[in-house]
């Protein structure tokens, strides 16, 4: 072969290879890993990236989101930090079991997830907690304060100063009397277009949301027995209310380092509900970002390196 056709054979090669490259190969941003972990009965899906060398952040998500929600912020931490995004029962990839077979509580998701990080040797680790994924990390704390190195809230609530009208119009009189009529309202926070509101509300683009992120949500919902699933939590969130004075006194006492990153426009939990945290903990840092209850899909740049900014400083 002459010396023309081996550079051209070369170059093709390096176009083919290049071409099947995976993605963070070529950002050099660290790979996810995508693994399952039976605790107990329950297989947990979850996404890992990052060397286990280096300090651990939990992410937790919300409803109706699962571990998905983070696909784009865990390359950005994984670079420093070691990164966990797991599906809670019930979410994205892990088991969903119908309710008379598996406990919907918050108290119980706490429990699984908590043991989830047993089975996976966490011992350690920070908390980025959002909606849902804030009662189950606040229990976390409660049971666990010395494992909890730092405490980051986007959109995750604790107080009652945050929670929008929303709650009263739609939850509090499922919680006061669990009929038809209540339940019938409720079931409509499991529709597409209750979906997309959570999406798009509050952000300065709306038009620029990837509608793959709440399609995949919806895909979730949509599933057989879904439904009763959500009905089953949305009846147990009062107890995370209930809650709040036990997490309140838990951060009076230990005092982690919290970071508020807040969208503000959010029309589920209030900008009020990140200030709020000060009264516990003087020394929260909070960022607020013109933005709605799903930050991270209008404000993922902004997000991370505030992130980085204060792990750095906080967490050794």
């Amino acid at each position: 072969m002459n010396n023309t056709l081996r550079a051209l054979a070369i170059a093709a090669l390096l176009i083919l290879i290049g071409s099947r490259l995976p993605a963070d190969a070529e950002s050099g941003q660290p790979g996810i890993n995508y693994g399952n972990k039976k605790v107990g009965d329950v297989n947990i899906f979850y996404r890992e990236a990052g060397s286990p060398s280096r300090p651990t952040v939990v992410l937790l998500h919300g409803f109706p989101s699962s571990s998905h929600m983070y696909r784009e912020l865990i390359p950005k931490l994984a670079e420093r930090y070691h990164v966990i995004a797991a599906d809670m029962p019930g979410f994205g990839y892990s088991d969903q079991f119908a309710p008379d077979k598996f406990e919907y509580t918050f108290a119980h998701l706490t429990d699984v997830m908590n043991d989830f990080l047993d089975a996976i040797g966490v011992q350690k680790y920070s908390i980025y907690v959002m909606d849902y994924g804030a009662p189950v990390g606040f229990r976390l704390f409660v049971k666990h304060p010395e494992r909890i190195q730092a405490i980051i809230s986007q959109n995750g609530n604790a107080y009652e100063d945050g929670l929008s009208p929303f709650w009263a119009e739609f939850l509090e009189p499922y919680w006061k009397e669990r009929n038809a009529d209540t339940e019938a309202k409720v079931r409509g926070l499991v529709a597409l277009e209750t979906t997309k509101f959570q999406y798009t509300k509050g952000f300065r683009h709306p038009e620029r949301v990837n509608p793959d992120s709440y399609m995949f949500d919806q895909m979730t919902l949509d599933r057989p027995g879904n439904a009763e699933i959500q009905l089953a939590l949305f009846y147990d969130y009062q107890t995370n209310v209930q809650q709040y004075p036990q997490w309140h006194e838990a951060l009076r006492r230990v005092q982690p380092p919290v970071l508020c990153v807040w969208g503000k426009n959010d029309p589920i939990f209030t900008a009020a509900g990140a200030e709020a945290f000060r009264r516990d903990v003087p020394k929260t840092e909070i960022a607020f970002v013109d933005s709605g209850h799903f930050a991270l899909e209008e404000d993922l740049d902004m997000i991370a390196s505030r992130m980085l900014a204060f792990l750095a400083h906080n967490v050794r």
